[in-house]
């Protein structure tokens, strides 16, 4: 099949060079696994909106954290954070959405361990994908006492907290957290960082944001218009006829096509030298 050839060369010349534009980046910096998922669970939060923003966005909060994350968080407390935190902003989300976060990863924390086994416990094995497991994921976060940051038992309709924690049962594509899942559960092939055990690659659903949406529909795998979960999972089926055990392998070299190397589908210059064209609506 010539797109699996097409796109298995993709992925085999993906550049590192291109997490200098991905938040994953900030994982890198991080020997320990235990402060790798923590920040990874961090940075895909906020990887919403323009690529610049959102790292200067990082470096502010990973930088008040200090060396090591995991500390950091196990000794996190409410009152203090929003001190520290105070004036913060990214886009929709201020210090108590950030401070909210930072508590629901302590409370994984000190129910699990880890982010990873707190996953685990809401992982259906036995289900074609993760929409299950994730559905269980948000569900159990969304609902956890956050009243020391918010000042009452439930989170204020002015809180964008719920957004970090979307869920397939709404129709979300949960972008952003299956991104920390591929980060997560592939293993470290230089990009991602196969830090959790006892998940499979094969269950894991692709990210769609602007450029998989677009990229994807140039490729004829899926013909869907809203970045949704039925799009995702579109998205991923087809991906998985080329390689059923990890098909969201091609997911951080397509995207960069649009994050680092500029596709946007009208400049047909950057078209003629994309390794893709051949198959593209747009390049060919």
């Amino acid at each position: 099949m010539r797109l699996k050839t097409i796109l298995d060369n993709l992925y085999a010349t993906r550049s590192q060079t291109h997490l200098a534009n991905d938040p994953l980046s900030f994982c890198r910096r991080y020997d320990s696994a235990d402060d790798r998922e923590i920040v990874g669970l961090i940075a895909s939060c906020f990887a919403y909106g323009n690529v610049k923003i959102i790292l200067r966005t990082l470096e502010t909060v990973f930088g008040r954290m200090g060396r090591s994350p995991r500390k950091f968080v196990e000794g996190f407390e409410p009152e203090r954070g929003l001190d520290l935190f105070g004036g913060f902003k990214h886009r929709f989300n201020d210090a108590r959405d950030l401070c909210a976060l930072l508590l629901a990863t302590r409370f994984m924390l000190e129910e699990a361990d880890s982010i990873g086994e707190f996953f685990l416990g809401c992982y259906d094995a036995d289900a074609d994908d993760i929409t299950p497991s994730l559905i269980e994921f948000s569900a159990a976060l969304r609902a956890a006492d956050y009243s020391s940051v918010f000042g009452a038992a439930e989170i204020p309709a002015d809180s964008c907290f719920p957004f970090f924690f979307p869920s397939p049962a709404s129709g979300s594509a949960c972008k952003r957290l299956c991104m920390y899942l591929r980060w997560m559960v592939r293993p470290d092939d230089g990009i991602d960082l196969g830090i959790w055990r006892g998940i499979s690659p094969a269950k894991l659903i692709i990210p769609v944001d602007a450029h998989i949406q677009r990229i994807s529909r140039y490729l004829g795998l899926t013909q869907r218009k809203q970045a949704d979960w039925r799009m995702a999972r579109e998205i991923t089926a087809a991906l998985r006829e080329l390689d059923p055990a990890d098909p969201v392998k091609y997911d951080f070299a397509l995207c960069h096509l649009g994050i680092s190397e500029g596709c946007d589908g009208k400049d047909l210059l950057k078209c003629a030298a994309c390794p893709i064209t051949e198959l593209c609506d747009k390049g060919a």
